[in-house]
């Protein structure tokens, strides 16, 4: 089994200031209310009864404050979970490490390569911490897959696919027009949980070629109050892709919100002596499977954090601040996962190969090694 979410070794938890209260940080507080290892003291919104409706949640030891330079500067919060939108996430990165604050984040890691720059350079210079989601690779699907991988239970890898295919978010999101729009779309959207998944799984990529495509200029509402209303679509909304990973394998890669259905797994890893069948890594836990020609067999847990949410790479961050160790959800990997993305999005643009500059190391697994 893996490791359990154990408390810090140091006896003063790592006091927690959140910075959004929308939808996601109920996910975060299932989780993070029943460690040890931090401690939830403040939270800030733009709209001040969300963050008081978060405060009430933890039980009411929450200070709401007025707002992100007022959270900063309290003594008692030494990191800050910052749940504030996409666009948001640099700026409140960039005040949160000035004002001397680790920082673990919701994905992405910033709207664009300069400002991941800039937040990964301010954290260097600071000598703080920082992370980013998601964290859905620490649970025991990605990592017993791993496991797998890296035991040679594949042989040598050779080639991966990563399928995320919808109709669109359209038909159940009642506001869902920033899907649409530049800094939206499938892969920006999911394709840092199944980019993570593979980067964890078979190194990082050094080299990418796609395509792209957008099949309709508008978009319907299909539920809430503005159900009927239709909207322009401004991205392109299918995309294709290969990835060159460092060792060799190739993964493909189909993100799209224009599949009225489909029956394509979520993740399989093949190599030279067997196949890998790799749980949805939006979720933590469920199934891997191995077939070695007969016949699909299921594979005990052997790595990875039981019965983890989200919040888990938050608690492993103040672990390793605890054990001087690197952190595993960091962001020079959502750095990199970014990277990809967005060159695999001029490769498509550009109907030609480029190459990823960025690169990073593969963290140390969790348990089973």
């Amino acid at each position: 089994m893996g490791e359990p979410l154990k408390p810090l070794k140091s006896s003063k938890p790592l006091h927690i200031g959140i910075v959004g209260a929308g939808k996601i940080s109920g996910a975060y507080l299932s989780t993070l209310e029943r460690l040890t290892s931090v401690r939830l003291t403040a939270v800030t919104d733009l709209d001040r009864s969300r963050a008081q409706a978060v405060a009430d949640q933890a039980g009411g030891e929450m200070a709401v404050v007025p707002s992100v330079a007022d959270l900063v500067a309290r003594d008692d919060v030494d990191a800050v979970l910052n749940l504030t939108v996409p666009a948001a996430h640099a700026d409140v990165a960039l005040a949160a490490l000035g004002a001397g604050k680790h920082v673990y984040g919701e994905k992405p890691l910033a709207a664009n390569r300069e400002e991941a720059d800039a937040v990964l350079m301010a954290a260097r210079e600071a000598g703080l911490r920082i992370g980013c989601a998601p964290d859905t690779v620490l649970g025991t699907g990605t990592q017993t897959a791993r496991k797998a991988v890296d035991d040679g239970l594949i042989g040598r890898p050779v080639a991966a696919t990563a399928f995320m295919t919808t109709a669109g978010h359209e038909k159940w999101h009642p506001d869902p027009e920033f899907y649409y729009q530049p800094g939206g779309g499938p892969l920006l959207d999911m394709g840092p949980y199944y980019l993570s998944a593979l980067v964890h799984l078979l190194g990082p990529v050094v080299k990418v070629t796609g395509a792209s495509s957008r099949p309709r200029a508008e978009r319907t509402i299909g539920s809430g109050p503005r159900a009927g209303h239709t909207f322009p679509v401004e991205i392109d909304t299918h995309i294709t892709g290969v990835l060159e990973h460092a060792d060799g394998a190739l993964s493909t890669l189909v993100m799209s919100f224009d599949i009225k259905a489909a029956r394509l797994p979520r993740i399989e890893v093949h190599g030279t002596d067997a196949s890998l069948s790799v749980p949805d890594p939006n979720g933590f836990d469920g199934t891997v499977e191995l077939h070695r020609g007969d016949a699909w067999e299921a594979l005990p847990v052997s790595a990875g954090y039981p019965d983890a949410g989200r919040g888990v790479g938050l608690a492993d961050l103040a672990d390793a601040l605890a054990d001087d160790r690197p952190h595993r959800a960091s962001a020079e990997l959502a750095a990199h996962v970014l990277d990809i993305m967005l060159t695999l999005m001029d490769a498509a643009d550009q109907g030609r190969a480029l190459p990823v500059n960025s690169m990073w190391e593969r963290p140390a697994p969790v348990g089973g090694h």
